[in-house]
């Protein structure tokens, strides 16, 4: 049972409503350079397209600042509406101001107190990039990092931990200054004129443990939205793995409101996948549905053929496919279930848990593939064209089921 979710205030980015009980919503970055507005613009669609919800770009040159307002032109002109948020980082004070249309175009900004600026610089500039922010209507997301975290504001943390009787560990003392860093800037924020309904929070480490334990406390002690992402999770099944572990124990305590996975690529990779892997993070824990789950049969000596592995990547590719056109033709199809199994042990009884499913013969059995919706047994499929035949029943199931929606 998932913990009821952490009353927040509600925070809007663009048509998105954060935080106030709203769904969790998903986001993900760009890792185009920005000043190659249609490159980014395209990756932009493409993310947006794949269900990110929000899509964050680098905003860190004049060159950068300038080409966002046509990134956005751009993306309206392929109907993307995805609001862009911009991150800033050290110069970011200076490119709102010197470039209103990014400012004015951006649905959020990300400000990190970490190198907002530096020495006496550092209050100025942070002031600078707020009034910006009320000046244009913006919220803001105040993005702690541990990679980057103010130094003085550590220094006063670890001064006050030397005096101590009983002084924190090391780690202790880092979650401490992280959490207070995020908690002081939003103070400002907000004493410089920023509505506390602007304002998200964020505090982001490498280490799950850390981020649980330095979420946890954020929540405790602050009403904001809250973004969760592990930085720097890694490739692959490692920052998959990573990601996963952090994120799944923290929104199962019912603690964030914006989440991404932040995955380092391979070479010339989709960028896609770390929106796939949040949106699944949130449907398999049942707090969102994005598109129909397969369920398929992990294999075992009784499958030793290779065909319900086969059939199963092809009807996951064929959903999500097929998915952009039925979310506009019908009301909840993103809800259905499938079932791909390899053999009579489980194959039967799994079929008939899910919406429809197929049990696929395993070795030895008989060549027949019996097919169920919803729990009962409709047609058995023989022969070399069981996968088209198994997609156009999955087809007309959903046309069969799923109300047309109304489009005003």
């Amino acid at each position: 049972m998932i913990a009821s979710r952490k009353l927040t205030r509600s925070c809007t980015v663009g048509h998105l409503r954060l935080g106030g009980g709203a769904p969790v919503v998903v986001q993900s970055m760009t890792n185009t350079d920005t000043a190659d507005y249609l490159k980014t613009a395209i990756q932009c669609a493409e993310l947006a397209r794949a269900g990110s919800e929000l899509v964050r770009i680098t905003v860190n040159t004049p060159e950068a600042a300038a080409a966002v307002p046509k990134i956005r032109e751009h993306l309206d002109r392929m109907n993307v509406a995805v609001p862009l948020i911009g991150d800033f980082h050290y110069n970011g004070h200076r490119l709102l101001t010197e470039y209103p249309a990014c400012a004015e175009v951006l649905a959020k900004y990300r400000i990190n107190p970490g190198n907002v600026g530096f020495g006496k610089k550092k209050d100025e500039q942070f002031a600078q990039m707020i009034e910006l922010a009320c000046r244009y209507d913006k919220p803001v997301r105040i993005g702690v990092n541990w990679g980057s975290l103010d130094q003085d504001l550590l220094g006063r943390i670890m001064d006050e931990n030397n005096r101590r009787t009983e002084p924190l560990d090391a780690g202790e003392v880092m979650r401490q200054a992280m959490v207070s860093s995020a908690l002081e800037s939003a103070a400002k924020a907000e004493e410089l004129g920023l509505p506390g309904d602007h304002i998200v929070l964020s505090c982001k480490v490498s280490s799950v443990q850390d981020l649980i334990a330095i979420y946890r406390d954020l929540a405790r002690r602050a009403d904001f939205p809250l973004h969760l992402g592990l930085t720097e999770a890694g490739m692959g099944s490692k920052g998959i793995v990573a990601s996963t572990a952090a994120l799944a124990v923290l929104l199962q305590e019912g603690i964030g409101d914006t989440i991404r996975v932040s995955l380092t690529p391979e070479p010339n990779g989709s960028r896609t996948q770390e929106v796939i892997v949040a949106q699944e993070i949130l449907q398999t824990m049942g707090l969102r549905a994005f598109t129909p789950m397969v369920a398929a049969c992990p294999g075992c000596g009784r499958t030793t053929s290779t065909f319900f592995q086969e059939l199963a990547g092809r009807v996951q590719d064929f959903v999500r496919a097929s998915m952009p056109d039925w979310k506009l033709k019908y009301d909840g199809v993103e809800n259905m279930t499938l079932a791909v199994m390899g053999c009579v042990v489980n194959g039967p009884g799994e079929s008939k848990h899910a919406n429809i499913g197929i049990s696929l013969p395993g070795t030895g059995e008989a060549p027949a593939a019996p097919v169920f919706e919803d729990g009962v047994k409709t047609v058995t499929l023989r022969g070399d064209n069981i996968a088209e035949e198994f997609k156009q029943l999955i087809e007309r199931y959903v046309a069969r089921t799923y109300l047309p929606k109304i489009h005003p």
